[in-house]
């Protein structure tokens, strides 16, 4: 119920204490600053990660041969495994209604490459069409390559803006032919990689040229699939260990390689790449949590031992309040609501200045893991009911030890 006396006793208490009532109120506005501040700056962290790995609720899935590391059935560890063609097959037949992009892959990581007087040892791979996407490359020139070059087996090539750059300068590369280890390619594409030079330095041919050019028979080095993308990550995530856990049984039973044996075959899961990040980001969040709310106690503490102040100031009042029939909950009720007003004015102050900050400052500051720092509405109510425990909680002991005064002995108090 509204009280306009208490009210006015509020309002005299602190216009009586300006300065003391001003410093309490900064340290609790400061709390709630710091607090919301890095809950933005979590939010920023969670943001840049999300940008940076938001292509991996696709699943993407790389699959390549090791070597075998325990014996089965009759065969010896120790033995080297090779993927071929079939292997891939397997694959796409089994588990082709799961995968939305898909592509074998044969690399030579050292190729003599040139074109005229230019030359350089560039690493190129043998691939499918889908690899483009799984790579996630941007083709800025002329095209990739197709299933016509695949079933064909035609020699072109497309190479990455860094090898452009390198062997044709400012010159148009399409249609030219370069030699790849003396053997003449036609450039139909140039790409970008938003990983940057390492991947602009490679050059991809079909995978059916690069094995009968270069006699590698039915041999591949790796598989890579993309599954069909999930409406949330951690469905993402349950179908990615599934399909690894699929593939990995269906290609050790074809090549002869014990279940058990881990290291026979290397699977990266880029779902699960990601969520090592996410669960990091987290932990800091979680930190940074620790770290406000510890800084909004150590206010709240300065508010209570300002209310244990103003509690012994008003002893004689106190007890002629209790002398003339107030009740204790009347006593607590009127110490908690000065407390309460207090942190509650302070806090919105700290919060205000913070969410400001967050509005025009947060948008300037970007980075690959870190953009648009922000504190959404449940985060603002959970900063409101943070306030408003906090008030309650600095003036619950003093309030409880006013309503424990014996009229008697106020009265007696100078």
């Amino acid at each position: 119920m509204f009280n306009i006396e208490r009210w006015q006793e509020i309002f005299e208490a602190i216009a009586k204490n300006k300065l003391r009532t001003f410093l309490t109120g900064i340290s609790v506005a400061s709390g709630i600053f710091i607090l919301v501040i890095l809950l933005g700056a979590g939010k920023g962290l969670q943001n840049g990660i999300e940008k940076q790995f938001e292509g991996d609720a696709k699943g993407i899935i790389e699959v390549w041969s090791n070597t075998t590391t325990k014996e089965y059935k009759g065969l010896n560890p120790g033995r080297e495994i090779q993927l071929r063609n079939s292997d891939y097959n397997l694959a796409i037949q089994k588990f082709g209604g799961e995968i939305d992009k898909k592509s074998a892959s044969l690399s030579s990581w050292r190729g003599l490459i040139s074109y005229g007087k230019e030359s350089g040892n560039y690493q190129f791979k043998g691939v499918n069409p889908d690899y483009v996407d799984i790579e996630n490359a941007t083709i800025i020139q002329g095209r990739f390559i197709n299933n016509t070059d695949l079933i064909h087996n035609e020699k072109v090539v497309a190479i990455g803006l860094k090898v452009k750059q390198d062997l044709f300068k400012d010159a148009d590369p399409i249609g030219k032919q370069i030699a790849i280890n003396n053997i003449n390619f036609k450039v139909v594409g140039v790409f970008t990689d938003p990983s940057g030079e390492r991947e602009e330095s490679r050059l991809y041919i079909p995978m059916t040229t690069n094995q009968r050019a270069f006699g590698a028979g039915d041999k591949i080095d790796g598989l890579h699939f993309v599954l069909e993308k999930k409406d949330n990550y951690i469905d993402a995530l349950a179908q990615s260990k599934l399909f690894t856990e699929k593939v990995s049984t269906a290609l050790k039973s074809k090549n002869i390689i014990a279940p058990d044996d881990e290291s026979a075959l290397g699977v990266y899961n880029s779902v699960e790449r990601a969520k090592q990040f996410y669960d990091l980001n987290l932990y800091i969040r979680l930190f940074f949590w620790w770290v406000g709310i510890c800084t909004i106690i150590a206010g709240v503490v300065g508010v209570s031992n300002i209310m244990l102040i103003i509690v012994k100031e008003r002893t004689k009042e106190i007890g002629i309040r209790k002398a003339l029939g107030a009740s204790p909950v009347s006593i607590i009720g009127m110490i908690l609501h000065e407390s309460i007003f207090i942190t509650t004015i302070a806090g919105f102050v700290g919060l205000l200045a913070s969410l400001l900050l967050l509005e025009f400052v947060g948008p300037m500051i970007q980075s690959d893991y870190f953009r648009n720092p922000e504190v959404d509405f449940g985060v603002a109510l959970s900063t409101l009911g943070i306030l408003v425990f906090a008030g309650a909680l600095a003036g619950f002991f003093p309030a409880y030890r006013a309503a424990q005064i014996k009229p008697i002995v106020a009265l007696r108090d100078e």
